[in-house]
C-alpha cells in the first residue's frame, strides 16, 4: 500500500562520442548526528549530470549525548547493524532528493566499516577475526544499498571498488579504493615527519594490482580530462608552521613513493590533465598538482579539488591564522574553507571550473546556500585562476 516517490537517472553518451560539457558535483563525510543534510536539498536545484560521493556515506559510531540527531543503536558491527544504520541515512529528506534527481557513482572511505582500518587491519590493535567478519556484514550492507555494478558484489571481507567509465570523449574517470589495499598507516594516521618506513618504495595506498590498472587507464585514455574520483589528500601538505614539517600519514603523504610513481608516469607521458577529486578532510582545499611539491617551478600535472563534508565537523568556519600560515608554506595549496557543503564542477574540453558551495550552518535546518570561491584550470594554461571569491554567507 506505500507510493514510491518518483526519481531518475541518466545514462552515460555513447563511447567515444563527442561531448561538449558535463556538470558534476562530489559530496563526502556525511555524519547523521553532526547536523542536518541541507547541503543535499540545494544539490538537488543544480543542473547535474551526475554525484560522486567520495566515502563516509555512514558512520559507524554509537549514540552521543551531543548529537543534534541521534544514532538509531550503539557502535555497529553486525549485518542487521549496517541495514538498519544505512536505512536511517537513507530517511533523511535531502539526501532523498538528491538520490532522486541525480545518479551517483561511489566509493567508500573508514567509516563505512571502521574508523581509520587499513587493509585487513582494524583500528587501534583490534583482535582481527571479529574484524573481518565486520568488514564483511559492511561490504554487504554498502552493496545492497547502493548504485554499484554487480561487478561489486562482495566475496566476504573483499569488494571490487575501484572502476572507470568514459564520460564520451571529454573524460575518462578513474574511480579509486585507497583503503581497502593500503598498508598500515604509520604513526596510526597521526602527523609526523617523514620516516623510512613513510617513504618506502615497497609502500602503497592502493596495492599493485591497482596501481598497475591506474597506469594503464592514464596510457591509453585519449579523453581531453582524466578525473581520479579518491578518498584522501592527495597533494602534499605540510601541516607544521615553521621549520619542522609535519604529515599527515592516513593520506597519500603517508604512502608518498606510490604518488611519486603516479607523477613520474604522469610527467613522463606529458599530462596536464589530472583532475583528483578528494573528501575526507571535511575542508574545502584547491590544489595545484606539482610534478615536485618541493620545487614550485616544476610542472603542473593538474589540479586536487578537495571537498568538505556535508555535516562533519558542525557547523564549520572560513579560515584561521593557522590555515593562512600552512597555505603560505605550501605554496600549490591556493585556498581554504571549513564550512560545511559540496564542489560544483563544469567541464568542457578547454576548461574545467570549480565551485566551492557552502552553507553557514548545519546545526538547525533551513541554511541557505552560496558559492564562497570559484576555481578554473584551463588547457595550456597552467596553474588554477581563482574567478570569483564570495563573501562568507551568515
Amino acid at each position: 500500500s506505500e507510493m514510491s516517490p518518483v526519481g531518475r537517472t541518466k545514462t552515460l553518451p555513447a563511447f567515444g562520442s563527442h561531448v561538449s560539457k558535463m556538470s558534476f558535483a562530489f559530496a563526502s563525510c556525511q555524519n547523521y548526528p553532526a547536523g542536518y543534510f541541507t547541503p543535499y536539498r540545494h544539490m538537488a536545484e543544480e543542473d547535474l549530470d551526475l554525484v560522486f560521493h567520495l566515502g563516509d556515506y555512514i558512520y559507524e559510531s554509537g549514540v552521543s549525548a551531543t548529537s543534534i540527531r541521534p544514532h538509531n543503536s550503539p557502535e555497529i558491527k553486525t549485518l542487521d547493524d549496517y541495514r538498519n544504520r544505512y536505512a536511517l541515512y537513507k530517511s533523511d529528506s535531502d539526501l532523498q532528493l538528491a538520490h532522486a534527481k541525480f545518479p551517483f557513482v561511489v566509493t567508500m572511505d573508514d567509516h563505512e566499516v571502521e574508523n581509520d582500518h587499513a587493509g585487513l587491519v582494524p583500528e587501534d590493535g583490534q583482535p582481527v577475526e571479529p574484524f573481518l567478519a565486520r568488514k564483511a556484514a559492511a561490504f554487504q550492507a554498502y552493496y545492497e544499498n547502493m548504485p554499484l555494478r554487480s561487478s561489486s558484489l562482495p566475496s566476504g571481507f573483499n569488494m571490487q571498488l575501484y572502476r572507470r567509465f568514459n564520460y564520451g570523449n571529454l573524460a575518462n574517470v578513474h574511480v579509486l579504493d585507497t583503503r581497502q589495499f593500503r598498508g598500515v598507516q604509520v604513526n596510526n594516521g597521526g602527523g609526523s615527519p617523514r620516516t623510512p618506513e613513510s617513504t618506502s618504495v615497497d609502500r602503497s595506498i592502493m596495492g599493485e594490482e591497482q596501481e598497475q590498472w591506474l597506469l594503464s587507464g592514464l596510457y591509453q585514455s585519449q579523453a581531453h580530462w582524466n578525473i581520479i574520483p579518491q578518498q584522501v589528500f592527495f597533494c602534499q601538505r605540510d601541516v607544521r608552521i615553521g621549520d619542522e614539517k609535519i604529515y599527515g600519514m592516513d593520506a597519500w603523504d603517508g604512502y608518498s613513493a606510490n604518488r611519486d610513481r603516479i607523477l613520474n608516469f604522469a610527467k613522463e607521458r606529458g599530462l596536464s590533465n589530472l583532475l583528483v577529486l578528494t573528501g575526507d578532510v571535511h575542508w574545502n582545499w584547491a590544489n595545484e598538482i606539482k610534478a615536485d611539491f618541493n620545487n614550485p617551478d616544476s610542472e603542473i600535472l593538474g589540479a586536487e579539488f578537495v571537498g568538505t563534508s556535508i555535516t562533519s565537523g558542525g557547523d564549520g568556519y572560513d579560515i584561521n591564522d593557522t590555515q593562512k600560515a600552512i597555505i603560505a608554506e605550501n605554496p600549490h595549496l591556493k585556498f581554504f574553507n571549513s564550512q560545511r557543503g559540496y564542489v560544483r564542477c563544469t567541464l568542457t574540453p578547454e576548461s574545467v571550473q570549480a565551485d566551492y558551495r557552502v552553507v553557514p550552518y548545519v546545526s538547525r535546518p533551513g541554511a541557505p546556500i552560496s558559492t564562497r570561491a570559484s576555481f578554473l584550470m584551463e588547457k595550456g594554461k597552467p596553474g588554477l585562476q581563482k574567478t570569483y571569491d564570495g563573501a562568507v554567507t551568515v
